[in-house]
């Protein structure tokens, strides 16, 4: 079984080189979680801060996790966040295909190489894939590593079903070397024979990822710490090829808690979960960021980041080791400072769906709402509640006339708005200003503070304590006609 040696000249020849190039490679699972986001954006961060090459690659060799319309939340994903990439399976590019799925040919060549070069064999033995993983079987005991070449050929000419395995020097240690958490060595009888070649002909994603990741020339690989007990063997791999060990970035879990990561199974958020609850885009990522990284020297102490500016700032040496807690309270705080930092005119457009769900009627201007949501909103989602008064006044107890501060209750109520209602129903314009100055008249005029005569007219307006500017801005919202109507419904309340 001669190997083809020109094909991996050719191969070699292809490898883009001399720059930072990087890759965020998801498996299309349809679910794109905080952890994932991270990976995608740090990836990202370390291609455009080099002026590097950053490549999509989808990681679809577990055919059996699969999941229809995933890839497409990846790409929307990655759009909406503004990670583009220049390399990809919809861009193309120098070492396409970038689906792994379709470079199937290559990785069973590469598994033959190894064969070849003594650093992996041919094994018949019956393991089932749930003793692979968890790892419950002696390497040592395994009967076909000692096979000779000759025997385990004629073995595979006759049809016999195998897997490719990985030959581990059985003495000895192996070092490699993270960017995060610098050198670290391991006895190489830790580690099993992994298979790199499956019965079906697909590689298993430890050895997708070694062949990928060098064909496609990546000089930094980003993945989550979990990783590490893998890294020697990937390194093993490299060695055994004579490749470039590329740098390794293991950043460590983004957690639920002190003691829990996140996860799926436990209902934490998605990236597409965080959308649906009212964050923005540029929160979430500016949050991600630093669940993890830190910014160095003069911006020791900044918080919020545009992607621009992020990828100016970014350097692996502001990486941390510890597990950053994901909380929702903080991102909650950033959400917040984006909101208020947006021009009127862009957080009117991202409100106006949000306004509109509970305020349909279209004579209500939903621009003037979201003026006076703004300086008060955390989340998007916060804003239906906030607003559903405007149309429609909700069932209210006369008890919320009734307020201390305001030197207000039930009578005191019931005698504002028998002076308020005709002097609004007689008033010749219906601007904001002219709405202040006639009340801010009218409470000095009978000698009571402004807030005696604003609160009852909010109440009967409004139907909440709580609303989102006060009676002159509801007021002028919500029209003359409406506003007049309310107000009599109030005083009948009142008795």
């Amino acid at each position: 079984m001669a190997l083809d040696m020109q094909y991996f000249e050719e191969m070699e020849a292809k490898i883009p080189t001399g720059k930072v190039r990087t890759r965020f490679a998801p498996s299309p699972t349809g679910y794109m979680h905080v952890g994932n986001l991270r990976t995608a954006l740090y990836t990202w961060l370390i291609a455009r801060n080099a002026g590097g090459t950053f490549i999509l690659r989808i990681e679809d060799t577990d055919q059996g996790r699969l999941v229809e319309g995933a890839t497409d939340v990846i790409y929307r994903t990655l759009a909406e966040c503004g990670l583009d990439h220049d390399e990809g399976p919809d861009v193309g590019g120098p070492v396409a295909p970038y689906i792994q799925s379709e470079r199937r040919d290559t990785y069973g060549k590469y598994a033959e190489l190894l064969v070849e070069k003594g650093h992996a064999y041919y094994c018949f033995c019956e393991k089932t894939e749930s003793e692979e993983d968890s790892g419950n079987f002696e390497r040592a005991a395994d009967p076909c590593r000692d096979l000779s070449l000759e025997e385990a050929r004629a073995r595979v000419a006759a049809g016999e079903p195998y897997v490719i395995r990985q030959r581990i020097p059985r003495e000895g240690t192996t070092t490699f070397h993270d960017a995060i958490f610098g050198d670290i060595t391991v006895e190489n009888e830790t580690l099993d024979d992994q298979v790199l070649l499956k019965r079906d002909g697909l590689p298993t994603y430890n050895f997708a990822n070694v062949i990928d990741d060098h064909l496609m020339g990546i000089t930094h690989v980003v993945r989550g710490s979990e990783y590490l007990s893998s890294a020697p063997k990937y390194d093993l791999l490299y060695q055994a090829f004579g490749w470039t060990v590329p740098t390794y970035v293991h950043c460590s879990p983004v957690m639920r808690d002190a003691k829990n990561k996140m996860s799926k199974r436990h209902g934490d958020p998605s990236y597409e979960d965080l959308k649906a609850q009212g964050f923005l885009t540029e929160a979430i990522l500016n949050y991600v960021a630093l669940l993890g990284w830190s910014p160095r020297g003069e911006l020791a102490e900044q918080e919020v980041f545009s992607l621009p500016e992020l990828a100016k700032a970014f350097d692996l040496g502001g990486m941390s080791k510890s597990p950053a807690i994901f909380d929702i309270e903080k991102l909650t705080h950033f959400n917040a400072m984006y909101l208020r930092a947006m021009t009127p005119e862009a957080f009117a457009q991202v409100a106006e769906p949000y306004i509109r769900s509970v305020v349909t009627n279209e004579k209500i201007d939903a621009a003037a709402i979201a003026a006076l949501l703004q300086a008060r909103c955390e989340r998007l989602t916060d804003i239906p509640e906030k607003v559903d008064f405007f149309q429609e006044l909700p069932d209210y107890s006369v008890e919320l006339f009734t307020n201390k501060k305001s030197k207000c209750n039930p009578d005191v109520a019931k005698e504002m708005l028998q002076v308020a209602i005709p002097m609004l129903s007689a008033m010749p314009q219906w601007t904001q200003e002219f709405i202040h100055e006639s009340l801010v008249g009218l409470a000095e005029g009978y000698g009571v503070k402004n807030a005696t005569l604003m609160w009852p007219i909010r109440i009967a307006m409004a139907g909440k304590t709580v609303t989102p500017g006060g009676a002159v801005e509801i007021a002028c919202i919500l029209g003359h006609k409406e506003t007049i109507r309310r107000l009599k419904l109030g005083l009948e309340k009142l008795g």
